[in-house]
């Protein structure tokens, strides 16, 4: 009896050798991938999430973007665009981001940081888009701030804020925007636009345009 259960430690051994190893050689290898994630030689996972697959999206005041600089943490982040239309990042202080798409951005950031760094990789990606916006005011069901979708015209503005209320005046409603640091106003006829009217009057917005409902 003695001799078989020598005999069966003798045959598990070699297994129960086999598997600590392997399970060492798992551990190491998590650990180095834990040191090589660490010295940024490889792509963090779960990267954020665009909120434009637009190219040509142009950035603008309140948007958020990531600005991930390859094998560079220390100046990688997350950071929104100012009123005046700038970021901040280590090293460059202040760069002008509104005005320009997500890829003239990174090109710009990839020039400016080869002063500083080798070969620097940028990647930028708007993660919010806050500067889309129209703004709906008056006898209006859900007035407030709307995202403003493409090509989005005043009639589809009113609709996605609820339509009008029941003591709107649907005649009288004006479409405020800024023009060259002016004041411009166009006029919308709610009734005469959906019966096939001055469709002249139901333009597509821009952002920052404010619809008054009286």
């Amino acid at each position: 009896m003695r001799t078989r259960y020598r005999f069966a430690l003798l045959l598990l051994l070699p297994l129960a050798t086999s598997l600590a190893m392997a399970q060492q050689g798992t551990n190491e290898k998590a650990k180095e991938g834990d040191r090589t994630a660490a010295r940024g030689d490889v792509k963090p996972t779960g990267s954020p999430k665009s909120a434009t697959d637009d190219p040509s999206y142009v950035i603008g005041q309140d948007d958020v973007l990531d600005i991930s600089v390859w094998k560079e943490p220390e100046v990688s982040r997350q950071v929104p665009v100012r009123p005046d239309g700038k970021i901040s990042l280590p090293l460059l202080n202040d760069v002008q981001a509104a005005g320009l798409t997500p890829m003239q951005l990174q090109a710009q950031l990839s020039e400016k940081l080869k002063k500083f760094l080798t070969e620097p990789q940028v990647t930028v990606i708007v993660t919010a888009i806050n500067s889309r916006r129209v703004y709906m005011m008056g006898e209006i069901n859900r007035p407030g701030a709307i995202p403003l979708a493409p090509n989005m015209t005043v009639l589809q503005a009113i609709s996605t804020a609820g339509g009008l209320s029941q003591f709107a005046n649907s005649s009288k409603i004006q479409v405020l925007r800024t023009e060259n640091g002016k004041q411009v106003t166009y006029f919308f006829n709610y009734k005469d636009v959906i019966r096939g009217l001055k469709t002249d009057q139901n333009i597509v917005l821009k952002p920052g345009d404010s619809i008054v409902v009286p």
